[in-house]
């Protein structure tokens, strides 16, 4: 509760309140199950989280859209968004829900609960981890020497990530994403997004990696968030190994009960992708991004996947990095104009250089960083860690330590000579 009020001292109550309601619609829940009162408690906490989410992160988007389409003047406030609610609302929501099926016991404890809510390895940037995967640790943690180990190095892996690759590739990213389009060379819309890319891969699943590293050192076990999602052979398997945690979240509670693939495949899958951008930010950019990765996972199911499956790896590989680079244009910029003219850019629309004298010297100067980076985003490293595990484990008493260390050292280091430090998940 202290780390989270030194950045939100006033939203502070808010994760209390949000986390206190649904303890108690989930004793309620658990107690009159199968009656009218244990539904009632479930809709309650569904609203009330959605209505809690929808004013602090939506409520000026929706009104500023309705004052443009009916030409009113409705007055609105675009509130600070508290930080991590849209991670905290999904949890404590998918307790209740979790209850009401009977998948867990609810909590009896309010301050366990509280815990579970408050847990500062997780709550500021996700993953989004469910009540019934750690309900056993919060009841039976177990610390050891060993596991601090292990936690410790998770952490400084997600922290390297962070510092040294993430925002080394954002900071060359936006000499080409925030130059003037219009005179963008070809290459260098390719080179610009492909570097946005990987930050903003290095940049949550260093994210995700620290919280698994807290995690384990204070004895919670989180599971992973990511699989190497950019060796993907279809958009629906990138989205497979891309931000788990809230895939899966939208699957059991959204996609499932609508009919899942049983029924109304395509109107579940656009529900599903709307609310996935929807999620991502208030923005029209945020929406049409959800949107596009929908049609292209339900062109793939119809009939698509099959022929992806037949086709050579290389082929079906380069498919899925096309669609999510351009894929990742919608995500950056929030105005649609600037979409379009950046994917003229990327396909050579009119007349423009294919390469020009800024393009040739960060190249030059950064085709070391972009190999590795590139490398680090694949299993290769971890290829490599498997080959050398016999000598690795012969020289595990000071190689493994070694090598945490010096990943610390150099991303303090970095980390205090760098001005530049997005919180790219910041906005969610």
């Amino acid at each position: 509760m202290l780390f989270y009020a030194w950045g939100e001292p006033i939203w502070v109550f808010l994760l209390v309140f949000s986390g206190l309601t649904d303890y108690v619609h989930a004793l309620i829940v658990e107690k009159y199950r199968g009656s009218w009162q244990s539904k009632a408690a479930l809709l309650s906490s569904i609203v009330l989280n959605l209505l809690i989410l929808g004013f602090f992160k939506y409520s000026a988007f929706f009104i500023k859209n309705i004052n443009i389409l009916f030409r009113l003047h409705l007055p609105y406030r675009e509130f600070a968004l508290p930080i991590g609610i849209s991670f905290y609302t999904f949890q404590t929501m998918s307790y209740v829900i979790d209850v009401y099926r009977g998948e867990v016991e609810a909590q009896k404890s309010p301050w366990k609960l509280l815990l579970y809510v408050s847990l500062f390895h997780q709550l500021v940037a996700g993953p989004i981890v469910r009540y019934q995967d750690i309900a056993h640790d919060i009841e039976h943690r177990q610390l050891s020497v060993r596991r601090f180990s292990e936690g410790i190095s998770r952490f400084v892996v997600g922290l390297s990530k962070k510092v040294l690759l993430a925002n080394t590739a954002g900071e060359i990213s936006e000499m080409f994403l925030k130059a003037n389009i219009d005179e963008l060379p070809v290459l260098g819309a390719w080179f610009g997004i492909s570097l946005f890319a990987l930050q903003i891969y290095f940049d949550f699943s260093g994210y995700s990696d620290m919280a698994i590293g807290l995690g384990r050192m204070f004895g919670f076990n989180y599971k992973e968030n990511f699989n190497y999602p950019y060796v993907a052979r279809s958009v629906s398997d990138f989205w497979r190994r891309w931000h788990i945690s809230l895939g899966s979240f939208f699957r059991d509670y959204v996609y499932i009960p609508l009919g899942g693939n049983r029924r109304h495949l395509l109107r579940n899958l656009f529900v599903v992708w709307f609310l996935t951008g929807l999620w991502h930010g208030a923005s029209w950019n945020f929406v049409l991004w959800g949107l596009y990765f929908g049609v292209l996972i339900a062109i793939e199911r119809m009939w698509l996947l099959r022929r992806l499956e037949k086709w050579p790896r290389f082929i079906s590989h380069v498919y899925l990095l096309l669609a999510v680079l351009m894929g990742w244009v919608l995500f950056y910029y929030p105005s649609l104009t600037d979409v379009w003219l950046f994917l003229q850019a990327m396909f050579a629309w009119g007349s423009r250089p294919w390469i020009d004298a800024q393009l040739a010297i960060q190249f030059s100067n950064n085709i070391f960083f972009f190999l590795v980076a590139i490398v680090c985003a694949t299993p290769i490293a971890k290829l490599l860690q498997q080959i050398t595990q016999p000598t690795l484990a012969r020289a595990q008493g000071w190689a493994c330590p070694a090598l945490t260390f010096t990943l610390l050292l150099l991303s303090t280091i970095t980390l205090l000579g760098q001005t530049y430090n997005p919180f790219l998940y910041f906005r969610f």
